[in-house]
């Protein structure tokens, strides 16, 4: 019988990892190595970001990569899926993002008190991709059937992939099973005061009529008020699919058993790192929306 403390434990290690992980999972989106994809042929930072974060699906399609990622307008997929695979096989986008990453990595961790920090998270991360459930989980299982880099600070970033886009698919599956659709779980962000309408529809592609649709749907249903704040059932609502996702995300903190503590001690480091140096935001939408929307 699990008691209501563990789950509060198992819940706080679970999001813990998961907002550790994503900062070290920031290294392939934020750092200025990675603008070098539009030396390489791209047409700015989205088209190649659609390119390298499904790159591991194969030559994904437009259909195929807005249903994996969810929360995406289709009109924003389109405009780089299938384009992107004329410029760069999926398997060199994959070698060229890893470029760029190892770049950055080494350019951020330079001092040598991170090397034996990274090849302790490395000994941790290596063993989860054939350990976690693949079942519902397309862009984990993608991302679990590619190799492993042999560089420790590219092992821990491909690690914490990993665990980052484990959770994201949980996250997806969450939202479905709470009827709220792409659009909708945006304005529910903004409800509740996690960003503003005008800057998440332009990093999701969403219009301003869609938005309003959204909104009338979610107010239909009590979820939020005539000025686009959460009500108290919004907030139920919300909290459940919360809930549900650390749920689906449970395995990760049952996979790494007693590792979980020193993995969380060793991503913390790299995470006042990533922060401190702004290298990363830290925070989503992130403040600088103009240099994701070139």
């Amino acid at each position: 019988m699990i008691h209501a403390d563990e789950n509060i434990h198992s819940h706080r290690a679970q999001r813990d990892l998961a907002k550790l992980a994503e900062a070290v999972h920031g290294c392939g989106y934020y750092p200025a190595e990675i603008k070098g994809f539009s030396e390489r042929g791209f047409r700015g930072w989205w088209h190649a970001y659609f390119a390298y974060r499904s790159a591991p699906l194969g030559q994904a399609t437009e259909k195929m990569v807005t249903a994996t990622f969810y929360n995406f307008a289709p009109r924003m997929v389109a405009k780089s899926i299938p384009s992107c695979w004329d410029i760069m096989s999926p398997a060199m986008v994959r070698s060229t993002h890893l470029e760029f990453i190892d770049e950055a990595m080494r350019r951020i961790f330079s001092d040598e008190q991170f090397e034996s920090s990274f090849k302790a998270a490395e000994r941790i991360l290596r063993p989860i991709g054939d350990q976690l459930p693949v079942a519902g989980r397309p862009l984990f299982a993608s991302w679990a059937s590619e190799v492993w880099p042999e560089d420790s600070r590219l092992a821990v970033w491909h690690g914490a992939t990993l665990l980052r886009e484990f959770r994201f698919d949980g996250h997806n599956i969450a939202l479905l099973a709470g009827d709220l659709d792409p659009t909708e779980c945006h304005v529910m962000m903004a409800a509740d005061g996690r960003g503003d309408p005008a800057t998440i529809q332009k990093i999701r592609g969403w219009t301003a009529d869609e938005w309003q649709d959204a909104a009338q749907r979610l107010t239909e249903r009590g979820l939020i008020n005539e000025h686009g704040k959460q009500t108290d059932a919004g907030r139920v609502a919300r909290k459940s699919i919360e809930h549900h996702t650390d749920r689906l995300a449970k395995p990760i903190v049952s996979v790494l058993a007693e590792d979980a503590t020193p993995l969380l001690k060793l991503f913390s480091l790299f995470s006042d790192r990533l922060l401190s140096s702004g290298e990363i935001p830290g925070i989503w939408p992130p403040p600088n929306v103009a240099a994701l929307t070139e």
